[in-house]
């Protein structure tokens, strides 16, 4: 496939109640030279974040704001921020993050990819502090949908950082090629998803270690009050993805069903305490004799979920101090002189 020779890049902001944070967002995007478009979609917001994200325009032309007026879901708005784009290559940003300056000019300098994510810096305190990103020694590396899924899969005991977080920018051309766009039956893990399928149809996903994203950790993200709808539809999802595509090889299959069984794991338990919170223990009881394949999660997840609980409890401090960064990916960092 033929690369861009001058590569432009849309990014795309869903934004849902974001009037706090959107500004700078923003302003990030706007502030780097390789961004042609900056197409922020308001998903139903009650607040002002459409009259904040208008007011962000800087004469360039390059921002674009639309509003829906019932919310629809961040798949829903990526799409529509696709569709009324016309740069070659697409980055998501979520409305509370940031891009850390010249986050583009080392993923774009890169070739022979239809996806390539940089590190995650994520941030566990206030994000107005001025934070710069340690610079890592240049390496890059290709993921498979073997590693893709397998870093997907958390581990309890272990904070969140499954690859799924990386914010890859995108090829409009593959995109197009296969017609892929974000399912808007999904409002959970529709980023996995979509990279996921990509992979499957034979996307070239590569990782620099170089951090350009900066993503602020929040008490109350919608990543962390999924319902147990949402989880229910991501992994039927992939169920659907791994059933659709037999001729992915056995080692690609299995690690599929694993992520997929994981998910389901997580949906079981969160059924169960949705039936506990509604019928208390008895309850529970009558739903797990009828459902005894749920068994093993839910006593899996309970004990462990006690466990993380009382870990945590002895931990007083923030994860990592202010003016610091927890990055996603590890690296070997430059020294600084």
């Amino acid at each position: 496939m033929r690369e861009e020779k001058s590569p432009e890049v849309c990014v795309v902001i869903a934004a849902k109640d974001a009037a706090d944070t959107i500004g700078r967002a923003i302003q990030s995007a706007l502030r780097e030279p390789e961004v042609a478009e900056v197409v922020v979609v308001d998903d139903g917001s009650s607040d002002t974040t459409s009259d904040v994200a208008k007011a962000l325009d800087d004469g360039s032309g390059r921002l674009i704001v639309v509003r829906f007026e019932q919310n629809q879901g961040p798949s829903a708005a990526r799409n529509r921020a696709m569709a009324v784009s016309r740069a070659p290559l697409i980055a998501v940003l979520d409305a509370d993050d940031f891009f850390f300056p010249r986050r583009f000019a080392a993923m774009i300098r890169e070739t022979g990819w239809d996806m390539i994510a940089d590190n995650i810096g994520f941030i566990h305190h206030d994000p107005t502090e001025a934070i710069k990103p340690d610079r890592f020694h240049a390496r890059t590396r290709s993921l498979s949908i073997h590693d893709f899924v397998d870093g997907n899969i958390s581990r309890r005991g272990r904070q969140r950082g499954e690859i799924g977080f990386l914010k890859p920018v995108m090829r409009r051309t593959f995109l197009e090629a296969h017609a892929l766009r974000y399912d808007e039956a999904l409002r959970l893990g529709e980023d996995y998803d979509l990279y996921l399928r990509a992979l499957v149809c034979g996307a070239r996903y590569k990782v620099i270690d170089h951090c350009g994203y900066a993503a602020v950790v929040r008490s109350n993200s919608l990543s962390g009050r999924h319902r147990t709808e949402d989880l229910r539809r991501l992994f039927e999802a992939e169920r659907q993805i791994r059933l659709s595509n037999p001729e992915l090889s056995p080692a690609d299959q299995t690690v599929i069903r694993r992520h997929e069984r994981h998910i389901k794991a997580r949906h079981d338990l969160r059924l169960a305490l949705d039936v506990k919170a509604a019928g208390g223990l008895t309850g529970v009881a009558r739903h797990l004799l009828q459902h005894p394949d749920a068994v093993p999660a839910v006593v899996a997840g309970v004990m462990s979920d006690k466990l993380e609980a009382r870990r945590a409890g002895g931990q007083s401090e923030p994860p990592v101090p202010a003016g610091k960064l927890r990055y996603l990916l590890p690296g070997v960092p430059v020294a600084q002189k």
